[in-house]
């Protein structure tokens, strides 16, 4: 098995030692993103929604960067870091996919980098050739 890790540029810069995507096998991993203006590498003000607007927005941005879409999503995972953002994520979460939602776990979380509301992570299927 090969995997080809991908750091995309545009994107909101790696906190840590990891690459914004990992592809093996069809499918790319993207590590989750926080709600980072890509220019500053702050999390946005806001709250809660609009943390998760702009994760999801760095998480399209990376998807295209892999030559994939929202519409490749087929799981994702959201940590919280208070359960009562729930509604307010999940209103975000609707319109970033539209229709079609991808499975989907939500967590709170004792804590996430930045002190973030929000983190969000997808696993895309590439299209079959």
């Amino acid at each position: 098995m090969s995997k080809t890790c991908s750091t995309i540029p545009g994107a909101p810069a790696a906190l840590g030692p990891y690459s914004h995507a990992a592809s093996a096998r069809g499918f790319a991993f993207l590590s989750g993103q926080l709600g980072l203006d890509p220019s500053t590498n702050a999390l946005v003000p806001g709250g809660a929604a609009a943390e998760a607007a702009q994760s999801l927005a760095n998480i399209a941005h990376v998807l295209k960067g892999l030559g994939l879409s929202m519409a490749d999503v087929v799981k994702s995972t959201i940590f919280l870091r208070n359960m009562e953002d729930f509604q307010a994520v999940n209103a975000v979460y609707a319109q970033a996919f539209g229709k079609d939602f991808p499975a989907r776990s939500a967590v709170q979380v004792a804590a996430l980098p930045k002190l973030a509301a929000v983190e969000i992570e997808v696993i895309a299927a590439y299209p079959e050739a």
